[in-house]
């Protein structure tokens, strides 16, 4: 019976590979096809894996952005229709406001509201107007002196207007002129001083006016949106 001859490692000839027995050839390519592998992964799939790592974490990245601007898509339209609306309320609103026309007008029928409840005009002087994107302001100073209730009846007259009156009032000052120095419902001698602010649209060929010049060059700038209408704060009198 024939036995296989162990052969060591020692023995074999690497510049005679052909001559090895079968199992030592077996084994060497077995190695060689390991050491193959692992230099391949080492060389070319390790930087691959981080590589891809980073590309899946920017695709979700990359999704979860698509996904957002797909739902702002979605609802563009709407959003669109939703400012058409506001921008027509805004200019209706812009609208009640007096023209220029009417504000003379509008500050004579003031100054006789304020006569017809029974306050006298210590100063009653206009000043130039002030004006903005979308609308001018018309500074008044005056200084009345009337009673509390005088005072009450000009407002509330002011506020039946037929025209829409914005009126803020700025740096005024409500004393008396009697010797106890209180303000009491039943004060007479009030004397109410400071500057109110009422105010305008602007017709289209002012709107245009108020745009700033175009540099050369340059593209004109956009216009301003209609909101800057709602800019006079105060309450309506």
């Amino acid at each position: 019976m024939n036995q296989k001859k162990k052969v060591s490692l020692k023995e074999l000839d690497f510049n005679n590979i052909g001559g090895w027995p079968q199992q030592a050839k077996i084994g060497f390519c077995v190695i060689l096809g390991l050491v193959i592998v692992f230099l391949a992964y080492w060389l070319f799939v390790r930087d691959k894996r981080d590589e891809l790592a980073g590309l899946e974490s920017k695709e979700s990245q990359l999704r979860a952005e698509f996904e957002e601007k797909q739902g702002r898509a979605a609802n563009l339209e709407p959003l669109k229709q939703q400012l058409a609306q506001m921008e027509q309320v805004l200019q209706q609103m812009l609208r009640q406001l007096p023209s220029k026309t009417e504000m003379p007008d509008l500050i004579v029928d003031i100054s006789q509201t304020a006569l017809a409840t029974g306050l006298q005009n210590e100063l009653f002087q206009p000043e130039p107007e002030v004006p903005k994107e979308f609308y001018a302001e018309k500074p008044i100073s005056l200084r009345m002196i009337g009673s509390y209730h005088q005072f009450g009846a000009f407002v509330s007259g002011v506020a039946s207007l037929p025209r829409v009156v914005i009126m803020t009032f700025h740096n005024i000052s409500l004393k008396p002129r009697n010797k106890d120095g209180k303000i009491t419902p039943t004060s007479d001698g009030l004397e109410l001083a400071g500057t109110v602010k009422t105010y305008r649209y602007l017709d289209d060929e002012e709107t245009q006016a108020q745009q700033p010049a175009a540099v050369p060059g340059q593209p004109p700038a956009p216009a301003p949106a209609p909101a800057a209408a709602a800019a006079p704060t105060g309450g309506q009198r």
